[in-house]
């Protein structure tokens, strides 16, 4: 068996996560926050709960060891949306510089955190840096793609390709659109997600015509969400195994293009802790290591 971290798709055996009662913590505290974190609307906590409950039962159904992130009263319900402040490599974890105001803390949770349970850090992204998880994405082994957002801006990526020069990682840049503005979350993760080494789900209306023209390059047969299913988060997509997904419920067409290629896809009910917020499947789970 071999372990790495340098993947999207392969068998998802560690994963680290932020419960609902550990990141929402309770109704008051999301009555405070949920308009300067920009959700659509106030999450209902305890519906939250139930919507968790049905996600992470599919994950335990994939055989992933799930780590629990901690309560923390410094952080904001962002924090749910694990994957951002962080980057997992072969070589340690990389903690990432939080574009989001709000969620500026949460790199140094985690990383108190991954001390606590021996998992290796690679380095930090420092101001005036700054690299958000949500918009990195292993396209093979050797290569790593970043959005150039405003989450992610060019001083977060050079450091980014920095601390991965000494292992030969090819960073590629996506330059993404202004599309609603500094407010809103938009990843590269938002338009991309891979399935399996040759397979991915994609929103190319919003996608940079050379980084498009790329992937199809590598050999990449590309799932095209439709517009319709764009805010319904039917591009984020998240692969426990090569080719089998888990998605927010509510994407039909996406859903059957993928079964089409011939992947297995299991949805999560996701009104409260994804479209609300903002943050699908992708978003809420730090993968730490996968099974090749």
């Amino acid at each position: 068996m071999i372990y790495t971290c340098h993947s999207e798709y392969h068998r998802l055996s560690r994963v680290c996560i932020k419960p609902v009662a550990n990141a929402f913590i309770n109704t008051k505290k999301l009555a405070e926050e949920w308009k300067s974190l920009n959700y659509l609307s106030q999450p209902d906590f305890k519906e939250a709960q139930k919507e968790y409950e049905g996600f992470i039962s599919l994950l335990d159904q994939a055989k992933s060891d799930m780590m629990i992130l901690p309560i923390d009263s410094k952080l904001t319900s962002d924090a749910i949306y694990c994957r951002d402040a962080s980057i997992a490599t072969d070589y340690g974890m990389i903690m990432c510089n939080m574009g989001k105001g709000a969620r500026k803390k949460e790199p140094a949770a985690q990383k108190e955190f991954f001390a606590a349970n021996n998992i290796p850090i690679l380095g930090t992204i420092k101001n005036p840096g700054t690299l958000e998880g949500g918009d990195v994405a292993w396209l093979d082994k050797n290569t790593l793609a970043v959005g150039h957002t405003y989450r992610t801006n060019l001083a977060g990526i050079a450091q980014l390709k920095e601390l991965l020069a000494p292992y030969k990682i090819e960073v590629l840049v996506a330059d993404l659109p202004h599309y609603k503005g500094p407010s809103d979350v938009f990843h590269l993760m938002s338009i991309l997600s891979p399935v399996d080494k040759d397979l991915a789900v994609v929103y190319s209306p919003l996608m940079p015509i050379s980084f498009r023209n790329m992937l199809r390059q590598r050999g990449f047969t590309l799932i095209e969400v439709p517009e319709n299913e764009f805010e319904s988060m039917g591009c984020n997509v998240l692969a426990v195994a090569p080719r089998k997904c888990i998605m927010v419920k509510g994407n039909p067409h996406t859903e059957k293009l993928l079964k089409d290629a011939d992947c297995a896809v299991f949805t999560y009910k996701g009104e409260e802790i994804s479209l609300k917020g903002g943050g699908g499947p992708t978003c809420l789970t730090r993968p730490i290591q996968r099974m090749e």
